[in-house]
């Protein structure tokens, strides 16, 4: 029974700090860093202040722990994409990334709010703490796109001599790039250039 209780009361916890993790990293998108104070944070989660105090240490700790909870559940979803075995690793990071454009492609203006590159172009450089956070999410999915190149490398998708490390963080950084023109235009031919220049680095040699 003292077991049930104890997790009972995780979950009630739990639910709390997620509520507060949601509503809050939803107006520090909007309103930026330095535009959203606990204020605004706790208002938007309709909890008192104290209880933002429990979860979290400051401002900042809220804004390294939102990033993790944001992006933890994108980066599984993007290794499973990646690691299905119904496809041929090239042919898995072709189709996801087909997905995402036809996901813009669908909307009339292409919209993309990215928690992480407001947070990053705001206090990457102030706050080491959400600099190196940011640094962390970005890596880890590098590795996992990586992980999938280094099998296309094995399968004889790419060559032997392709550093797929390299190869990995040309595509990540192209991507960001590819979104921050999408956002600008108001349109998603950059997102089509992007995937006809990606199908011609992974074509089978």
């Amino acid at each position: 029974m003292i077991a049930a209780m104890t997790n009972a009361t995780s979950t009630i916890r739990l639910d709390k700090r997620d509520l507060i993790l949601t509503k809050g990293s939803e107006v520090m998108l909007r309103r930026g860093y330095h535009g959203t104070g606990v204020q605004e944070i706790v208002q938007a989660a309709g909890i008192p202040k104290g209880s933002f105090y429990h979860y979290f240490a400051s401002k900042e700790d809220f804004a390294v722990h939102a990033l993790e909870f944001l992006y933890a559940p994108r980066l599984q979803r993007y290794a499973q994409a990646l690691s299905d075995q119904s496809l041929s690793p090239c042919q898995r990071i072709l189709s996801f990334y087909g997905e995402l454009l036809n996901h813009f492609r669908r909307q009339e203006r292409p919209q993309y709010h990215c928690f992480i590159g407001s947070l990053s172009f705001e206090m990457a450089e102030p706050s080491q703490p959400i600099g190196l956070q940011v640094e962390s999410i970005l890596q880890r999915s590098v590795d996992i796109l990586a992980q999938c190149l280094n099998e296309a490398r094995e399968a004889g998708e790419l060559t032997a001599a392709t550093d797929c490390v390299e190869l990995a963080e040309f595509i990540a950084n192209a991507w960001e790039g590819t979104l921050m023109r999408m956002k600008a235009g108001a349109n998603a031919a950059p997102l089509s250039v992007f995937l006809h220049q990606l199908e011609r680095l992974l074509t089978p040699n």
